[in-house]
C-alpha cells in the first residue's frame, strides 16, 4: 500500500498577477541556466543576479529565499571542499594514483576503475564529498598518464552524480521515495519479489560506465611505466575523512545533520592546515559555492509560483497508457534534472505518479521508479546539472582549461542515455 503525507502550506499573496509572474520566473529559470551552460561569465553573479531579480518582482519573499536555500548542503560543500584543498596537498593522491597505474598499467583501465570506485562510495555518500576528495587522484592520474585532466575529472563527477538511486542513502529524492512508501533499505535491491530500483539503476549505471570505457578510456591505450614513488605522504586528511563519511553513514541515528558535520569537516581541515588555513580560505571556490546559492532561491520562486505544478497538472492530463507514461516521466525528468534541482521535483511528482497510476488502473510504483531513474541521472546532463558537476567545471577552470558544452555533452550524453535507457528497459520487462 502507498500512501502520501504531503503537507500544503498557505502561500502569502503575489505583488503581481500570478501568470505574469510564472513567466518572469520562466525567462529568469532559462536566462540564468543559459548564461551559466555558455560559461562565458562568471557563475555566482548569474545566479545572484537572477535571484535578487526575482525577490524584487515578488516571486518569493525575502523569508522564503532564505528558507528555499538549502544550508546544511552548503555547509557539506563547504567543509569537503576545504578537507580537498588540504588532502591534494597530503601525498596520498600520488599514493593512490601509483596503486591504481599499478594494479592496471594500461591508463583505460585505470581511469575506469576509479570511476567504479567513485561510484561506490557515491552510492552511501554525499556525492560532492566524494567528488572533492577524488578529484586530486583524478588530477594526479592525469598528469601520470599525460592527457588533461578534463577527462578524468568529469569522468569522476558523472560517476558519482549518475548513482544517486543505486541506494536508499544516496541522495534525497531516494529518501523521499523510502519515505512516501513505507521501504526499507532492503527494499530498493528486492521489493515485492522482483528486482528493486538500486538493482536496475545499479545494471544502468554500469553499462554507462562500461561505455564510458569503450567510446573513451580504451583509446588512451598503451602501457604506463608506474616506477618508484618518492616522497612520503601525510595521512590525517584521509582519517578526517573517513570521521566525515562514518559520522554521514551513522547521522540517521545519531541526528546531527549533514550540514553541523560539514561545518566539522571545514573547521578540523582548518585546523589541520595550521598556517595553511588562510590560503586554504582564499583559494576556496567561492564563486561556485555562492552559484548554488543563488541557485537555490531561483528554483524556489519557480516552486513557489506554481510553475511545477502546471507541469505535473499537465502531465495527468495526457493520459496515456502504461508504457507510454512510463517512458515520458522518465525522459522528461531527464530533460527538466538537467536543469531543476531534484528534490523539489521529486516531492511534487511523487503523488502526481500515484495520481496517474491509479487512473491508468495499476500499480505506480514503476512509474515512480521511472521519475527517479530519470531526476537521478539526467543531472550529468549539462555541466550546471548537478552541484557535482559545478565544483568539477570549476576546479578545472581554476587550472586554466575552459569547459566547453560540446566537449562535455560527448561525456555526458552517451552516458546518461545507455544508464538511463538499460534501467527503463528493465522497468518494462519486469515491473510492468
Amino acid at each position: 500500500m502507498i500512501s502520501y503525507n504531503l503537507k500544503i502550506y498557505a502561500k502569502p499573496p503575489f505583488l503581481y498577477p500570478v501568470e505574469s509572474l510564472k513567466w518572469i520566473v520562466l525567462l529568469v529559470l532559462v536566462g540564468c541556466y543559459s548564461l551559466a551552460i555558455s560559461r562565458r561569465l562568471p557563475l555566482s553573479p548569474v545566479s545572484l543576479c537572477s535571484a535578487l531579480l526575482l525577490l524584487l518582482v515578488g516571486a518569493l519573499t525575502p523569508g522564503e529565499a532564505v528558507h528555499s536555500i538549502r544550508w546544511s548542503v552548503l555547509a557539506l560543500y563547504w567543509g569537503f571542499l576545504l578537507l580537498s584543498l588540504l588532502f591534494s596537498e597530503s601525498g596520498v593522491p600520488s599514493v593512490l594514483a601509483h596503486r591504481l597505474l599499478g594494479a592496471c598499467r594500461s591508463p583505460g583501465k585505470a581511469l575506469l576503475l576509479l570511476c567504479l570506485l567513485t561510484a561506490l562510495l557515491s552510492s552511501f555518500l554525499e556525492n560532492v564529498g566524494v567528488v572533492l576528495m577524488m578529484a586530486p587522484i583524478a588530477f594526479e592520474l592525469s598528469r601520470r598518464i599525460r592527457v588533461p585532466p578534463f577527462l578524468p575529472l568529469i569522468s569522476v563527477a558523472l560517476s558519482s552524480n549518475i548513482v544517486t538511486t543505486v541506494s536508499m542513502v544516496a541522495d534525497p529524492p531516494a529518501l523521499l521515495l523510502a519515505s512516501q512508501t513505507g521501504m526499507h533499505f532492503t527494499d530498493f535491491y528486492l521489493f515485492r519479489g522482483r528486482p528493486g530500483l538500486g538493482v536496475l539503476s545499479a545494471l544502468g549505471v554500469l553499462a554507462g560506465l562500461l561505455s564510458l570505457y569503450l567510446l573513451h578510456f580504451r583509446r588512451l591505450g598503451g602501457r604506463v611505466r608506474v616506477g618508484e614513488r618518492t616522497g612520503g605522504a601525510d595521512y590525517s586528511p584521509l582519517v578526517l575523512f573517513a570521521a566525515g563519511i562514518l559520522l554521514l553513514s551513522l547521522d540517521p541515528l545519531l541526528r546531527l545533520g549533514p550540514g553541523l558535520i560539514g561545518l566539522g569537516v571545514g573547521m578540523g581541515s582548518l585546523l589541520l592546515g595550521g598556517r595553511r588555513a588562510g590560503k586554504m580560505l582564499r583559494e576556496f571556490d567561492w564563486d561556485s559555492f555562492l552559484f548554488l546559492l543563488g541557485i537555490f532561491v531561483v528554483i524556489g520562486a519557480a516552486e513557489r509560483v506554481g510553475l511545477l505544478e502546471d507541469l505535473a497538472e499537465g502531465l495527468a492530463g495526457l493520459r496515456l497508457g502504461p508504457s507510454a507514461t512510463l517512458a515520458l516521466l522518465v525522459w522528461l525528468s531527464v530533460a527538466l534534472s538537467s536543469f531543476i534541482d531534484n528534490v523539489p521535483f521529486t516531492v511534487l511528482m511523487l503523488p502526481v505518479c500515484a495520481d496517474l497510476g491509479s487512473s491508468l488502473g495499476m500499480d505506480p510504483l514503476p512509474l515512480m521508479y521511472g521519475m527517479l531513474v530519470g531526476t537521478g541521472m539526467g543531472g550529468n546532463v549539462t555541466p550546471v546539472g548537478a552541484a557535482a558537476q559545478v565544483f568539477a567545471c570549476r576546479m578545472l577552470e581554476r587550472r586554466g582549461q575552459r569547459v566547453r558544452l560540446t566537449e562535455y555533452l560527448r561525456l555526458s550524453l552517451p552516458l546518461t542515455l545507455v544508464s538511463v535507457s538499460v534501467a527503463h528497459l528493465l522497468l518494462q520487462l519486469l515491473w510492468l
